[in-house]
């Protein structure tokens, strides 16, 4: 008999499947001198300016929607996470949504999936929009902030940018997909690596997973809040990871519906 055991998998974007951050990917293909003097601005005390902001700043360059997509498509793809993802797709595996919570923009990660051929094994994808809807000037990419600067701000205590709470915004997923009997998916799988994805980890349940990357910004909140011993805020199971074959060997396991205790 075939199981009704469902299960999301939330990934980050950046980093965790690319194995690179897209907006500074661009930067160094286009514009590395750019790039260094935006960051340093960046990095200004009281500085009300975010990177989101800053990656819509390289339209003073001029340059061209050809050249950015060609730079998306060029960006480095590991085989094995593109065959890990395809894997939980598979109709013989255990039943995955697969949704992508990330600080990115439609556009860029749009014409990376794209170019892969995994558009269509994601359900959902939440991040900053980005177009070319400046009639003025078709070929400028318009980025803006998930939650504007003159937006309601998101009140977040954990600490994301001010243009997206991740932790808020998995926790409005998952209310929006919770079933009619009030049922909720299985399991939980969390692929992040950053500061930002702390927030949404700390909202998951003791049934779920974090796949953290290793050496990187996720790693050293993590440890930090084991740190604090029984007054620890994190529930989940934390596993580690540093390439993406890793993560492919553990979707492996995932995929199948005896890792939830499920007979298939």
């Amino acid at each position: 008999m075939a199981s009704s055991k469902k299960q999301l998998v939330v990934f980050d974007f950046d980093w965790s499947m690319a194995d690179q951050d897209s907006d500074r990917w661009l930067f160094e293909v286009l514009a590395p001198d750019l790039r260094r003097k935006m960051r340093d601005r960046s990095r200004e005390p009281g500085k009300t300016l975010q990177w989101t902001d800053i990656v819509s700043l390289k339209n003073i360059l001029h340059i061209h929607r050809h050249d950015i997509e060609n730079a998306m498509r060029q960006i480095p793809f590991h085989p094995a996470m593109k065959r890990g993802i395809q894997l939980l797709k598979n109709p013989t595996s255990l039943d995955t949504t697969l949704f992508i919570l990330s600080n990115a923009n439609t556009f860029f990660i749009n014409t990376i999936l794209q170019h892969q051929g995994i558009r269509d094994c994601f359900e959902t994808i939440i991040t900053n929009p980005a177009d070319f809807s400046d009639p003025e000037k078709p070929n400028r990419l318009v980025l803006r902030r998930r939650v504007g600067p003159d937006d309601l701000p998101h009140g977040c205590q954990v600490g994301c940018e001010e243009n997206m709470c991740k932790g808020q915004e998995l926790t409005r997923y998952l209310d929006a997909h919770r079933q009619p009997d009030n049922t909720e998916f299985d399991r939980i799988i969390y692929v992040g690596d950053g500061s930002n994805d702390f927030c949404p980890v700390l909202r998951l349940r003791r049934q779920d997973v974090v796949l953290c990357r290793r050496f990187r910004g996720l790693e050293r909140k993590i440890a930090d809040e084991r740190a604090k011993g029984d007054v620890s805020r994190l529930q989940c199971t934390v596993e580690y990871w540093s390439g993406a074959w890793e993560v492919e060997e553990k979707f492996k396991v995932y995929a199948q519906g005896s890792s939830l205790g499920v007979v298939n």
